[in-house]
This record gives structure tokens, sequence and C-alpha cells, in this order.
């Protein structure tokens, strides 16, 4: 069997609610979705999800090779580009080729990919997490109802602009997810959003009234000596690592002991992950993957002894896309299908060339201007939590 090319799907998920962070709301409730199909002398088809603009930098690294040799090939397109880097988009490519690749590989073995991987359950225990800045308290508890609908007793809320307005929605979170448990997890998510004394100021707020079991990217993602700080000065747990591209990016913060939650990005790839986990259960540190549409990386939660949690952001596909898989007692089922068990229905979704999305001028993925220079929650209408798109929301 030999890869021979590839196909590149956009494809939506309709959310039916506006998502976003502590950096901005996107305008609409519908996001792009990329998908990789790479081709196979055989017939056999492998999907991969993710932005892969770049592709063309790599492919030429596994065209023309027996898929089954994934991890050989990982790095063979890691080879390819070590003069120029490897991050941003083209990791992105990569990730999205590698997740094609040990699709490809369980395929051939006719078993779903968490068998192949090694994994013994197909339980993946999770946590919900709505990007719910832009909700109201209203709409927020109805969302989070509906996963606590599903058995889930852990949350994350998104938030770090303002504290009155964070507590009231942490309690109410809490209140949710106490049906299921006396004592739901409660995570925190600032987005890379404050400065060191920002986040121990605001946390050590947060932790007078709520039990926060972990605080995610309080400072920005490769502050080693930040995160420490941070780690120091409050109770709950530091989690990082889900916009790091790479195993040496994971380095200094592992050194510095700047984190107790080791994170990793679902676009990023499998192998990256199996990787970033094994490094972790060195420090013994647990890892929780960051979600993307279809939850891919949950085939490789069943096979890492440190997996922790892994993150659900919704309870919906991609349109165009049937996953095999259920959300049962708080966390992911994943089915028998082989592979990832992604089902594309192409005539429902658009082909195009591979391209890389072009910058947005507002939105979860713009930095704000005064980002980590607030000393106060500045509440001028053009930097309120979630802009204009969020006050529509609310009214």
């Amino acid at each position: 069997m030999k890869v021979t090319g590839y196909r590149s799907l956009t494809t939506v998920h309709d959310w039916g609610r506006l998502i976003g962070d502590a950096n901005g709301v996107m305008p609409e409730p519908r996001t792009d979705v990329h998908v990789l199909i790479l081709e196979t002398d055989s017939g056999l088809e492998g999907v991969g999800l993710g932005p892969h603009g770049d592709i063309d930098r790599v492919f030429g690294a596994v065209e023309g090779e027996d898929p089954r040799a994934v991890t050989a090939l990982y790095d063979r397109m890691l080879d390819w580009v070590f003069k120029t880097g490897h991050s941003g988009a083209t990791f992105g490519a990569i990730g999205a080729i590698d997740m094609a690749l040990w699709d490809l590989k369980a395929k051939a073995a006719n078993e779903p990919l968490w068998r192949t991987l090694g994994g013994r359950d197909r339980f993946v225990p999770g946590y919900a997490s709505g990007l719910d800045i832009a909700l109201d308290d209203e709409a927020l508890v109805l969302l989070y109802e509906r996963f606590a609908d599903r058995g889930f007793s852990a949350a994350k809320l998104k938030g770090g602009r303002d504290l009155e307005h964070d507590l009231r929605r942490l309690e109410a979170l809490r209140d949710v997810l106490a049906r299921n448990s006396a004592h739901p997890a409660l995570m925190f998510d600032a987005n890379e959003s404050w400065n060191r004394s920002q986040a121990v100021r605001f946390v050590t707020a947060l932790e007078r009234a709520v039990d926060l079991a972990w605080v995610e990217e309080p400072v920005r993602r490769w502050d080693a000596a930040g995160l420490a700080s941070v780690r120091s000065g409050i109770r709950a747990a530091v989690a990082t690592g889900e916009n790091l591209t790479g195993l040496e990016q994971y380095r200094p913060l592992l050194n510095a002991d700047a984190v107790d939650i080791v994170q990793v990005g679902n676009v990023w790839g499998f192998t990256h992950f199996l990787r970033v986990a094994a490094v972790a259960h060195g420090y013994d540190l647990p890892v929780s993957p960051v979600a993307y549409h279809a939850n891919p990386l949950a085939h490789a939660a069943t096979a890492v002894p440190n997996h922790l949690a892994f993150e659900v952001q919704d309870l919906s596909s991609p349109i165009g896309l049937q996953v095999d898989q259920d959300f049962e007692d708080g966390g992911i089922v994943l089915g028998d299908q082989p592979g990832l068990g992604i089902r594309v229905d192409e005539d429902r979704i658009k082909i195009v060339r591979a391209a890389n999305p072009s910058a947005a001028l507002a939105g979860p993925h713009v930095r704000p201007a005064r980002a980590g220079l607030r000393l106060v929650p500045d509440l001028r209408q053009q930097d309120r939590i979630g802009g204009p798109a969020a006050e529509q929301v609310r009214s």
C-alpha cells in the first residue's frame, strides 16, 4: 500500500451559539472545519482533521510511502523542514497528515484506532468546555445542563476579564454539575490574557469562593518563569501546552517546574501527542488533550498511562462527518468502526485546494491590544468581554 495523493475539503460546525474567549468572540455560530483525505493505491483512504495549508511543503515526505510506517514518516516530515522550521501552519499540516496515516494504519488492520494504539478500554473520561464567554448566564446554565445530562461532573469556564462576572458563572456551573458529583471539578481558562501578577491576584480572589482544579494558560504559553511564578502563588494547578508545536517547546516549562497539567492540541496529530505524553509521564505529570472537532485524540488517550481528562467542546459533529463515538457517563465512548471511525459525506462538503486561513481582524485568535497590560478590568464598551457580538447575545 502506497500513498498516492490527497484531497482537501472544508465543512463547517454549527455550534448553535457564539463561541470565544477573553481575546474575542467569533462573528457567527458556524466555524470552518478542514478535512484532509489521504489517497492510496489500495483504495483505502485516511482522514485527518485540522488546517493544513502548508501541506505541499511536507507531502513529498509521505508520497509513495507505505502509510503504516507512520512514526517514521512523521520524523521524515520534520526532517524535510528542519532548516526552515516546523511550527505554525507547517506543524498543522504535519499533524493532519499524521492523523490520516494513523487512520490508514488502523483501517489496514480492520480495527478501531484505539485498538491499534494499544488501548484496553473504549471509555475516555472527559470534561465539558463550551467556549462560553459570549453566553449570558441563562444560556450558560442551559448549555451545561445538556452536558450534565450526559453525566459530566467537570467543566471549564472561559473568562479572565471581569472578576464578579466570572465568579458568578463559576458558582452557577458548580450548581449545575452538582447533580452528578458532590464535588464537581471546575477549571478556568484565561487564554494567555494576563501577566503573572494579574493572574495571581485574579485567581486568588476566585479561590476565596470556589475550588479550582486548574487554571489554563494564565500567561503566555512559552513563559516558563511566569507560569512557575503563577503556580507558586495559587492553590490551583497550572495547565498549558495546547499551542506548543514540538517537544522542544515543552522542555523549558518542564525544566522550570512550571506546569501541573500537560496539554496537547488535537490538531497536532497522534505521534506528537504520544511523545508528549511519554515525556510528561517521565515527570509524573498527567496529560490532557485540548479538543478539536470529532475528538480524534480520544483514541490515543486510551493508550497512555497518564491521561487525565479529555476536553469535550460540543455534543454534535461538523456537517458531513459521521463520527463513531458517544458521550456518556461524563466522557467519550469510542466505537468499533475501523480507524478513527469518521465517515466523510463528500456530497455535503465542498472540495477545495488546501489554503491557510486568512488572518482575522477580531475574535479569539487575535490578541487584544491591552492583553496583559490591564491593572483592573476595563469595562469600556469596546473592550468588554466578547465585544459587540457578545452584547448581541446578551440582549
